[in-house]
Formats: C-alpha cells, structure tokens, sequence
C-alpha cells in the first residue's frame, strides 16, 4: 500500500506524541527515555503494528542529520571551562580508545563465530567492521542520560564523558567506512595510506570546524534581521552548512560540527539565549525521530538467531573491551582515580550511532551486513538496559554523586537573562509563616541588592509595590546578585518553599 503524505504525517505525528509520553513515564522508573522510542518503533514495525519502513538510503539520511544536530547541539551546550582540565583524557579515549575497543572486540567477535558459533558466518573482515560501528560511546544516549537524569559527577567526570561521546564518533565512522571499502575493494590494502587518510580526515575537520565556528560568530552578529524568531533557524542553518562543507572538502563532518558548535556556544552572538533553547528542543526532537526510524528499520523476528551471540558480544564490551580500554588509555593520568575509571568504564553507552553506522554496510552491500545491523541493534538494547538504567547507583557505589544542586527551572515565571548578567532569581511561595513579619512587601526583611519583581496570585500576575498587601499561596519573583544571602535570609524568615534559578 503505498502512504499519502497525510498518512505519513499522521503515523509519525502519532508516534512522537506515543514516544513522549512513554518517555515521561519510564523516566519515573529509571527507564532510559531513548530506550523507550526505540522499543516504541520496534512495537509500531513490520512485526507489531504493520509500519513497514525498509528504505535504508532514507533512513541513513535521517541518521545523518539527527546526528548532526544532536553533536552540535551537544557542542553548544559544552562549556570550555568545563573540559579544559580534561581535554588530553577525553581526546585520547576518543581516539586511541576507540580504536582498542575496536580492535579487541573484533578479535573476540572473530573468535567466537569461529570457535563457538560457526553459523554467524562473520568472518575476520566481517568482524572488524562489525566492533568499529560499536566501538565509540554515543553521544545521544550519554548527554541525553547524564542530563536528563541531573546527575552530578565528582572530578570533572561529567565532562569528561561528554566530551568523549561527543568527539569519538568521527574515529568509529572513519574505521567504519575505511573497512567497509577495504573489504569491497579487496585485496592487500595500503595500511600507511590508510592510516594517512585518518589523520588527513581528523585534521581537516578539526581545523575546518574551528575557523568556520569563528567564522559563524562573526557573521551572526553582524547580520540583522528584523524577525528575531530567525536567528535560531540561522544557527540551526550554520549546523549544518558546516557539516556539508567539511565533507566536500575532505574533513571529517562529524568532529567539525561538534568543535563549531564548541566555539559558538563559548562565544557571545545575537539572540543567543533563544537560539540555544531552540537548538536544544531540536536535538531531542532529533533524537526521537533518530531512534523511532531506527526501531522501525528492525524486524524483532529477525534478531532471535543473533540474541544470544549478541548478548555474549555486549557482556564482552561492558566487562571486559571497555574496561581494558580505559585503564590502558588513561595509564598517563595518575590523577584519575581507580574509581574514577571505574566510573568512565561503565559509562560505555551504546546507542544510536552504532545503528546508524551499522546502516552503513546495509547500504554498500557487505556480505553479512544484515547479522551485522541485527547484532549491534541487540547490543545497543543490552547497553542501555544495562548501564543505562544504572548510571546513578553505580555512581553512588562508587561515591562519586554529588548532591545535585537546587537550582531548576521556574514553574509559573518563564523569565530569563542573558549568560552575561549575573544573578540568582528566586521563586517562593508566600505562607502563613511569612506574613508574621508583615503583611506588605515593604515589611518583609529582603537583604540588600534583591528586588521583588513580579507577584502571581491566582492566574493573574502583576508588579508589586512596597505597599503591596501579600496574600497566602502567592508566589513571588525576587532578583538577586547576592546568592547566598538570598538563601541565608530566606531560611531566617521561614520560607523553605522556593525554587533557586542561577542565571550564570
């Protein structure tokens, strides 16, 4: 049956509403919400609901440009002081890790369909490509976990993690690609020109996203339009104008668009409040669009023969692959604690881009690419059932969760500054207790430099005078630059419900 473009609208339409909302739900569980679309495009496939969805070019287009806008997005939101003092151990796992991982898996994959289960039929060559498009930690699932989660890390680790799931894609996708045309192309291949290739792809990139990051600061700030709702579309545009660019010039896109999202997000342009907002609420429309195709792309009946090799092969990269891999890589890092690489072990997170990069050898017709794409889909499940569901109890175990701060987002004022000004806002709810110090704003003993700025009552809201009378279950706005004063007279005079909002 071929589907009208309303149809299609309204299938797709229905499955992100479904998504979200199953989302909401298993977060209270401790579920990983991208888990949750996954299985929800798996249920609406050819095996459940009759969705049928087998076009891999179109579906290795929506991976590409998910991913793009995730990385960015996660290259926005990454703060240079944050990373500084974990750069040299991010870059290195991000490289060298990877590679490792891809290398001791891929001898253990060889092993085990040669030793244990002759069926698979994979290969050495098979192999390789299969624990190259498993081998980087993916930055969808890490930034859309550690955030959503909140969850506070001792000793940068945070970071840390983040910066190595948002940069180590490109090195799994280099040796995806570079193993996948070794083995079409066959014969001895050059391994210096190979290797030459890597460093020339990296390099290219690196200095690609760099410059034309500057350079879209530049130009953002210079351009002035009149439609201020454009300047987010614009940064969106830049995105992916960079992404394009450094592929026609021979860089690698993945890591260029990661370091120009680095550089705008670290730098001041127009209007950027608004466009990080947008961008950051288009990143996660991305990546339930990205795992709801993936999960329509798969037939669960197809994954039955692989299960349990697939299974194995993920006990494999959790407990052993990664492990070895970090220790080995961080050996130069005595600061980094045992536990500390305990920690950044367990934070082996597969996802999306293993699935996205599994498409890869579908496309260029690889002799076994279906039990590669069946093996890394089972994989990814187990991962995040697994180290995803666990991320903030294998942190307590190991003691490095800290106390999340108490600083979230208001519920009744959708106020914000810019990152440039300063401040701690405030938003308390007025009770019985309150009104013993007096009854008008005037009365009640506000420390210096704060400014009650906005009153709620009801659903109107208004700005207070000093001879304001204040009425029980009001909520009040109150601006500061004097954060733990603020906190410190708000315990003194018995308000305990209110909600810190850091504006830095």
């Amino acid at each position: 049956m071929e589907l009208s473009t309303e149809l299609i609208l309204l299938i797709g339409s229905f499955l992100f509403f479904v998504s979200m909302v199953v989302g909401k739900a298993g977060h209270k569980f401790g579920v990983p919400v991208l888990l949750l679309f996954l299985l929800v495009g798996m249920v609406s496939g050819g095996d459940g609901f009759g969705v049928r969805f087998e076009n891999i070019q179109i579906a290795q287009a929506i991976g590409t440009v998910c991913l793009t806008i995730i990385l960015f997005s996660g290259g926005l939101d990454t703060k240079f002081s944050q990373i500084r003092p974990v750069i040299k151990p991010g870059v290195i796992l991000a490289t060298l890790g990877v590679f490792v991982t891809a290398v001791i898996t891929g001898v253990f994959i060889w092993w085990l369909s040669d030793k244990v289960y002759v069926g698979l039929g994979i290969g050495f060559l098979t192999a390789l490509p299969l624990a190259s498009t498993v081998s980087s930690t993916d930055s969808a699932s890490v930034f859309g976990i550690l955030r959503s989660k909140g969850l506070s890390l001792k000793n940068n680790l945070r970071p840390m993690l983040e910066l190595e799931s948002g940069s180590n894609d490109p090195m799994a996708y280099l040796l995806t690609i570079t193993l996948i045309s070794i083995i079409n192309v066959g014969g001895d291949p050059n391994y210096l020109m190979v290797l030459v290739n890597i460093l020339i792809q990296l390099t290219v990139g690196t200095l690609l996203g760099y410059f034309m990051g500057k350079f879209a600061v530049i130009v953002i700030n210079r351009i002035r339009m009149d439609n201020a709702s454009l300047y987010p579309i614009l940064l969106l545009i830049t995105g992916i104008f960079i992404f394009a660019v450094t592929y026609y010039l021979g860089g690698n896109s993945y890591l260029a668009v990661y370091i120009a999202g680095l550089v705008l997000g670290n730098s001041r342009f127009a209007h950027k409040r608004t466009s990080m907002n947008f961008m950051d609420g288009f990143a996660w429309m991305s990546q339930i669009l990205l795992f709801l195709t993936l999960g329509l792309l798969v037939n669960p009946s197809e994954l039955i023969p692989v299960l349990v090799p697939g299974i194995i092969i993920a006990f494999f990269m959790i407990f052993i692959a990664r492990p070895i891999t970090v220790y080995l890589c961080l050996i130069p890092f005595r600061r980094i604690s045992f536990r500390d690489k305990a920690y950044i072990s367990w934070v082996g997170l597969r996802g999306a881009v293993p699935i996205i990069f599994a498409i890869l050898p579908l496309a260029a017709n690889v002799p076994g690419a279906r039990t590669i794409f069946n093996i890394v889909f089972v994989i990814t499940i187990v991962s995040l059932l697994i180290q995803g569901t666990s991320l903030p109890m294998v942190a307590k175990w190991l003691g490095l969760a800290e106390m999340p701060d108490k600083y979230k987002k208001f519920e009744d004022f959708d106020v914000e500054f810019s990152e440039d000004i300063k401040s701690a806002m405030t938003e308390i709810i007025i009770t019985a207790e309150t009104l013993a110090h007096g009854k008008n704003l005037m009365e009640m003993p506000l420390p210096d430099k704060t400014l009650a700025v906005m009153v709620k009552r009801g659903d109107r809201f208004f700005v207070p005078t000093g001879q304001t009378e204040l009425h029980e279950s009001d909520k009040l706005l109150v601006i500061s630059d004097d954060e733990e004063a603020l906190k410190e007279t708000y315990k003194n005079i018995g308000i305990s419900n209110f909600t810190y909002q850091r504006n830095k």
